[in-house]
């Protein structure tokens, strides 16, 4: 990009805070809209911007690579030892694989300012001895977690190289993290293994998923549970009159499917796995089923739980009283808990996000979300914390069908860029809108 492109480009993003985004002007706090100002004038960050665009083929490359890596819920040493290797090569000659199998790299600040983590999970929903082959066909990208989350893994490489090529320095000190236990059983593991060895960290990224004009403040409540239902077994046909284990929670089943959860905030459940039985012509001894409940209340969540668990409890009581028996039990185990939060529309780390999206797309419009991320633990301390998009565009998640586009992928780690530049503050430039927390 020669001089006269990049003052092209400057005037663009800053007539952004004007004439073409008001409403989004006007909602920014006056700190964060001067961060702005300062910092896309900068000609090192100008630069750095457009590099990152140079870098997106080999982003690309990269994120098929690590798709390849198979990651199952908690087997997800292969993959972070490989990102690990990635984070030395980039630098990080300190960064190191944690306790709880979470890759740290820190990339230190001039000091006095805030700590702020920018993370991707390295895990996938996908179970042992999926084939995680990329196959590509009518412009997509096809691989199970090709998106969620090896887009943001490799948008996050994407930007470290950028920053280290044009000698960006922040005020604070910035901790790069490919997380653990992102996913379904996972129960962020990984992401609360490292707020108890770090007590110091003052905000939270999480990159996850593609699209970058959604930005998640609001982090959305879930427990789990594992039902497991207990009978005597006995033969169909012999002792035919003993209760069974699938019966009674085939009872549960259909009274948790006639709840009716309030639409807002939007509650939600489903019974996900089934399990039971040893023959077709056996009275079932035991089954078992895993449910999942989810809100964006911590109180609606909570109502819902007390609900469906008397629900499963009548189911017992039912089919014990249909065959005058006592010998059915059930055994709930809590198997996931994900605290529900919030971030404000007025928090600085909220602020931030939008208006880096609003300079990268030229486009004003997002879309502020709930969702289950990793952001959910530090929100439901009160940490400032946002799950935003690595670029590009993609569906099907948590399938094999899962899918990618490299539309614009680089948007990904340019908002991101800016986002850290604006909260840990760009050294000799500006100072951090991230306010460090008290101790």
């Amino acid at each position: 990009m020669n001089r006269h492109q990049r003052t092209g480009f400057i005037a663009a993003v800053l007539l952004l805070g004007g004439a073409l985004a008001p409403d989004a002007r006007a909602q920014t706090a006056p700190a964060v809209e001067a961060a702005y100002t300062a910092i896309l004038a900068n000609p090192k960050v100008v630069k750095t911007l457009d590099d990152i665009k140079a870098d997106d083929e080999r982003a690309l490359a990269e994120q098929k690579r690590i798709t390849e890596i198979p990651a199952p819920p908690y087997k997800e040493k292969v993959r972070a030892e490989y990102y690990l290797k990635r984070f030395q090569e980039l630098g990080f000659k300190d960064a190191s694989i944690d306790t709880e199998g979470n890759v740290i790299g820190l990339r230190k600040g001039s000091g006095g300012g805030p700590k702020l983590v920018v993370s991707a999970h390295l895990d996938t929903v996908f179970p042992e001895g999926t084939d995680v082959t990329v196959k590509e066909k009518d412009g997509m990208i096809l691989a199970p977690g090709i998106g969620d989350d090896s887009r943001g893994l490799a948008a996050l490489l994407s930007l470290i190289r950028a920053m280290n090529a044009n000698d960006i320095k922040t005020v604070g000190d910035v901790m790069f993290v490919g997380t653990v236990g992102e996913e379904e059983l996972g129960n962020l593991r990984g992401v609360k293994a490292l707020f108890r060895d770090h007590n110091d960290i003052d905000g939270f990224i999480s990159i996850d998923g593609a699209v970058i004009t959604r930005i998640v403040n609001q982090s959305t409540g879930s427990h789990r549970y594992e039902m497991i239902f207990r009978g005597p077994g006995g033969h169909s046909f012999q002792e035919f009159g003993l209760p069974s284990a699938i019966h009674a929670m085939g009872r549960a089943i259909a009274k948790i499917s006639e709840l009716q959860p309030p639409p807002e905030p939007k509650t939600t459940f489903t019974v996900g796995t089934v399990a039971g039985g040893t023959s077709v012509n056996a009275i079932a001894a035991e089954a078992r089923m895993a449910v999942d409940m989810r809100s964006d209340s911590t109180e609606e969540l909570l109502k819902l739980e007390a609900k469906l668990l008397d629900l499963v409890k009548d189911a017992v009581k039912e089919e014990n009283a249909r065959w005058k028996s006592d010998k059915i039990t059930v055994e709930t185990k809590l198997i996931g808990d994900r605290p529900a939060g919030m971030v404000a529309l007025d928090s600085p780390i909220v602020q931030a996000t939008q208006r880096a999206v609003a300079a990268i797309t030229r486009e004003p419009r997002v879309t502020f979300a709930g969702s289950s991320t990793d952001s959910n633990w530090a929100m439901s301390r009160g940490i400032p914390a946002v799950t935003i998009g690595g670029g590009g565009e993609g569906g099907n998640l948590h399938s094999r069908n899962e899918w990618y586009r490299p539309v614009n992928a680089w948007y990904g780690p340019q908002s991101a860029l800016l986002t850290i530049l604006v909260l840990a503050g760009l050294d000799g430039v500006t100072k951090p809108t991230l306010q460090l927390r008290a101790k």
